[in-house]
């Protein structure tokens, strides 16, 4: 079974002042670690979701495989519909979605969330006292229903709701940091 791997990466990251993409992080760039993370835990194909200073990402990242989000401006749910759509002609059972301001992210992560995925699979990592974050899974059979709730800055997050206890919750805590980047005191924390 194969399990696709959608890395959204367009924001302009505003609180930031800068796209969270293009953060310096172990000598490549944050969306670079990122996108590795998504390889290194077996997905396939990992697609990445560009907007915000595209051109310039590109440029300097070496990603897998690369679409645009025209519409990024209006936030993470059009990343998120605009990633879906460029995986449906994939052979991918499900898909594990992860944000590319997570530098805490592990491999091992994104396979506990992965493990068992089929059409129907939906789970959610969680992490210190259950708080639900990143990486999320989506079976096929969800991918449209994800799609069409994924509104403004809200990706998925509506829909898991709405499926209440079919959301498997995967603890995650021991293997990865779920916490992310939003602001230039934690940016300047980073490992350059």
């Amino acid at each position: 079974m194969v399990t696709a791997g959608l890395l959204l990466a367009a924001g302009a990251g505003r609180r930031l002042g800068m796209p969270k993409a293009l953060l310096p992080y172990r000598g490549r760039l944050l969306v670079d670690h990122a996108a590795a993370i998504l390889t290194a835990a077996g997905c396939q194909p990992v697609v990445v979701v560009l907007g915000a200073q595209a051109d310039q990402v590109r440029s300097r990242a070496r990603l897998p495989s690369v679409v645009l989000n025209d519409d990024w401006a209006t936030g993470m749910g059009s990343s998120l519909r605009t990633g879906l759509a460029a995986l449906t002609a994939s052979p991918a059972v499900a898909v594990v979605v992860t944000l590319v301001d997570m530098p805490g992210l592990t491999p091992e992560a994104v396979r506990r969330v992965a493990r068992d995925a089929t059409v129907g699979s939906l789970a959610v990592a969680t992490y210190a006292d259950g708080r639900r974050g990143h990486p999320v899974l989506l079976g096929r059979q969800h991918w449209a229903g994800a799609a069409e709730a994924a509104t403004g800055d809200r990706g998925a997050r509506d829909y898991l709701r709405a499926r209440g206890e079919a959301v498997r919750l995967i603890p995650c805590a021991d293997v990865a940091d779920g916490t992310d980047v939003d602001v230039p005191e934690q940016a300047a924390r980073l490992p350059g």
